[in-house]
């Protein structure tokens, strides 16, 4: 693994939709929690101005930042690491934390090859991200975080009570950490 300390278990993703309620959400989450900015609706300016405002918020909670971006412009902004598709990723970066996506075996095994630190595998329940979109379930969920050979953080229409009937160590939420 890229960094000392190890994977938090709870993590929440940014979006257009839960902007507004962020700085909230951040302050509920556990202290040492993750948080993913994602925001690829915001121009180049705006991006970099907000990630750095929730960067220092997330700091002052001892929370992960992980930056869905390249590892050059991780380490430019000072995230903990990148988040994204394994295609997509590129090369690693010492000392960044990679946590690649996975919504399949195929994927599984493109983040395996890449040697990510992490996998969040979805959607593991019907979500608002992708509305109608076929999900995995939990059976299905734990028969490929099994095959995954690292840690698996769920994702996919995942609150808290979706969390404590899959029984999984690690989960990610959008909608379900910002309300």
């Amino acid at each position: 693994m890229a960094a000392a300390k190890p994977l938090p278990p709870l993590w929440l993703l940014s979006d257009a939709r839960n902007d507004a309620a962020l700085k909230g959400a951040l302050r509920r989450l556990p202290r040492g929690s993750g948080f993913v900015f994602r925001h690829y609706h915001l121009a180049p300016a705006e991006r970099i101005a907000r990630f750095r405002v929730l960067a220092r918020l997330c700091r002052a909670r001892g929370h992960m930042v992980i930056l869905a971006d390249s590892a050059l412009t991780a380490c430019e902004w000072g995230a903990d690491g990148i988040y994204g598709s394994p295609r997509a990723l590129g090369p690693r970066r010492a000392g960044l934390i990679t946590i690649a996506t996975a919504h399949d075996l195929t994927e599984l095994g493109a983040a395996r090859r890449m040697h990510a630190d992490a996998v969040m595998l979805s959607p593991v329940f019907p979500t608002n991200s992708h509305p109608g979109a076929a999900n995995l379930g939990p059976a299905r969920f734990r028969l490929l975080a099994m095959r995954a050979g690292m840690p698996v953080i769920a994702l996919g229409g995942m609150t808290r009570a979706a969390a404590g009937r899959l029984d999984w160590p690690r989960w990610a939420a959008i909608d379900g950490l910002s309300a």
